[in-house]
């Protein structure tokens, strides 16, 4: 059997496979290494764009497509009838709850403005001094899966509270389920979205959702852009009543003439939470167990099953 995979260097990193599997690297859908014929395994680019689900329909053979990132969003409902899809959850905890922490970090400390004064040559103290603090503060983290839990991990030596909620509540773990939101949000200071993008939380964060944010509430979305709705997002951070720090947007990649641009309480990067040079080296040690565990006949994991 074939496994196309997106890396050169994918190759030396799955570890030993079984002698029946030839891997070959595919960089450029418009030139195949070889005929899609005999492909059961394929593994997507990182964050490939809309289109590269069209090559789906070129793979007779393909059984399992294994994408490199945690969310799905992109390919949930999409697959052919008997294609098995899997993401990479767990892949990218360390590196998305390091962003989170520096990104949250960044806002209430006012790094922002102080790296802009550092561009003038500007010494900002009285501009920017007292700042913010995390400590003592209260953190709701919407999306307690692994990223969740790493999250947590790492914030908890800041001396923060946490409230955790996930799809449906877990009571023996104490977590909430969504339906509790509108009473957890005006007791949360910083507000961690974390969630896939699905049909069930797509413009989850609209204009009740922030309203019951309290005044000078941070709000970190480091999920999908489309999880908020952007018009009652700009609404509210233009206000000046709440204060943001966004990976994700939507549109995405915002357009250089966005209003979200502007804001000063506004902390925006470019979807680079996961994108760190340890990525290649976890994503491909679970495709290399995957496509063992594919050739052995036994169960893979982080099966994608209603978009999640």
């Amino acid at each position: 059997m074939k496994a196309w995979i997106p890396h050169p260097d994918g190759r030396r990193l799955l570890g030993e496979l079984p002698p029946a599997v030839t891997v070959e690297v595919l960089t450029d859908p418009a030139r195949l290494p070889s005929s899609p014929a005999g492909v059961r395994f394929w593994v997507p680019p990182f964050l490939a764009g809309p289109d590269a689900g069209a090559l789906l329909a070129d793979l007779p053979d393909v059984e399992v497509v294994q994408l490199l990132s945690a969310g799905a969003d992109a390919w949930a409902g999409r697959m052919p009838a008997g294609v098995t899809l899997c993401d990479a959850r767990g892949v990218h905890d360390s590196a998305t709850a390091e962003w989170v922490v520096g990104a949250i970090l960044s806002a209430l400390r006012g790094f922002a403005p102080l790296a802009r004064a550092q561009a003038r040559r500007e010494w900002a103290y009285d501009e920017v001094a007292p700042t913010d603090e995390l400590a003592g503060k209260r953190v709701l983290i919407v999306g307690a899966g692994s990223i969740g839990a790493a999250v947590r991990a790492r914030l908890a030596p800041f001396e923060v509270s946490f409230t955790l909620v996930a799809r449906t509540a877990r009571p023996d773990e104490d977590v909430h389920g969504v339906a509790d939101l509108p009473a957890l949000l005006p007791a949360a200071d910083v507000v961690v979205l974390l969630v896939p993008l699905t049909g069930q939380t797509r413009g989850l964060v609209e204009e009740r959702f922030l309203a019951a944010m309290p005044d000078g509430a941070l709000l970190v979305n480091a999920a999908r852009g489309p999880v908020a709705r952007t018009p009652a997002l700009l609404a509210e951070l233009a206000s000046g009543r709440l204060r943001a720090a966004l990976d994700v947007t939507d549109p995405e990649p915002l357009p250089a003439d966005h209003p979200l641009w502007e804001l000063p309480n506004v902390l925006l990067t470019p979807h680079v939470a996961g994108s760190v040079r340890g990525l290649l080296p976890r994503a491909y040690r679970l495709v290399g167990a995957q496509l063992r565990r594919f050739v052995a006949g036994e169960e893979l994991t982080n099966r994608v099953v209603d978009g999640y």
